[in-house]
């Protein structure tokens, strides 16, 4: 965090309703995002935890974008199912196509005509888009998928975890918005949405924290219940009056350019770095993170071996730096069948935090990288399962090699 951040920590309100903290993250919210109502929740998880228990029942189904895995896991619990409607670009690792987070708004359309509208619970889309390799979704298709929102009567909900990245990769990529300053760009994405949930360890720079923000009340008020009963009173919800006033103070300083401009430049001095070793990675380069095609990496380990996972156990040994498997071990299981899900991308996450890293510390990243690469060959297994979690096992799966 910023040394305005720790200010800003040293006056939080500490009250328990009314906290001069809550209404300044109220006031931040409402500028930055336009949302007029919102709940302060510990963290991402906990905001999807109360808004799914107003909006999600058995039997109902989700679209989205490459749902985050917590999102989906929610899903599940309730029995309900998560449909990935992301356009079929993003499984193309090295074709260059500046919004490869997309929502495919012709296959969305045809699951919203199938189904009656009581049982599709919303519309979400995650932006940027973390489980296809952390990629941009433009404005043109929140627009749309706003359109069939409203066209079909069901809420349209934006994971907004890195909202401030996606609204840079518009500036930079989409015609008629390099003009634009970064929260005009941010006000009007978040205006095609009924409402969002944020993990604000992300684009808020904390440490802790999380929120739900509304457009109609009556959803608020619904949620506000939910709020109460997981996180706390509606004016502090999980968080201190220190964290919220930190959380203010970082959502104006994830918006600002030069600060996104030095951000996402990092992640592309990483990219640059890996690629000259001749290792594949998904193009153009996300906004958070660098994502490693595994499945090109150790071609020779069989997806039943989590090629991703594999590499990230040997990246981890190697130099000590520690990535995260998106691919088969996150995919989880069928809901229904208990196979595992295999997606199209198997890939190592190499995720960036903000503010806190050199470009010498990348360039020790991409080396430790380039070494397992050279010795790729002498990998002759991968991993399998010894004991998992019966949803979202890949927080604390256990694994052995084979």
């Amino acid at each position: 965090m910023s040394d305005r951040q720790w200010s800003a920590m040293m006056t939080g309100d500490e009250s328990y309703a009314g906290a001069t903290s809550y209404y300044l993250l109220k006031e931040a919210i409402k500028d930055i995002t336009g949302f007029s109502y919102f709940l302060p929740t510990h963290q991402g998880r906990a905001a999807e935890n109360v808004l799914f228990s107003v909006l999600v029942k058995e039997g109902d189904i989700v679209p989205g974008n490459s749902h985050f895995d917590t999102t989906k896991g929610h899903i599940e619990f309730r029995k309900a199912t998560a449909v990935d409607c992301t356009a079929d670009i993003s499984s193309d690792t090295s074709h260059f196509h500046p919004f490869k987070g997309n929502v495919d708004t012709v296959r969305l359309e045809t699951i919203l005509k199938s189904r009656p509208a009581e049982k599709i619970s919303c519309i979400i889309v995650t932006i940027t888009n973390n489980t296809a390799g952390g990629q941009p979704v433009s404005m043109e298709n929140l627009r749309e998928v706003g359109r069939l929102a409203k066209k079909y009567k069901i809420k349209f909900i934006i994971d907004g975890a890195r909202f401030a990245e996606n609204a840079y990769f518009i500036k930079l990529r989409e015609p008629g918005y390099s003009d634009k300053e970064i929260r005009e760009i941010v006000r009007e994405m978040f205006s095609y949405a009924d409402g969002m949930t944020m993990s604000s360890k992300k684009d808020a720079i904390v440490n802790m924290g999380g929120f739900i923000a509304f457009r109609d009340e009556d959803l608020f008020t619904q949620s506000s219940t939910y709020n109460i009963i997981y996180e706390g009173f509606i004016t502090y919800g999980g968080m201190s009056g220190r964290d919220m006033a930190a959380l203010a103070q970082g959502l104006y300083e994830g918006t600002e350019h030069d600060y996104l401009e030095s951000r996402i430049n990092q992640v592309a001095w990483l990219g640059t770095k890996i690629k000259e070793y001749g290792i594949d990675v998904i193009e153009p380069f996300g906004g958070h993170a660098i994502f490693v095609d595994a499945k090109k990496f150790l071609s020779h380990i069989p997806r039943e071996e989590f090629p991703a996972q594999t590499l990230a156990i040997e990246l981890y040994i190697e130099g000590g730096v520690r990535g995260i498997e998106i691919g088969a071990l996150m995919a989880d299981r069928d809901p229904v069948t208990r196979e595992n899900r295999y997606p199209a991308l198997e890939m190592l996450r190499l995720a960036i935090p903000r503010r806190v890293y050199t470009n010498n510390h990348m360039n020790y990243v991409a080396a430790a990288l380039q070494t397992v690469f050279e010795r790729r060959e002498k990998i002759t297994r991968g991993v399998r399962i010894k004991w998992e979690a019966p949803i979202m096992r890949h927080f604390t799966v256990g694994l052995e090699r084979l």
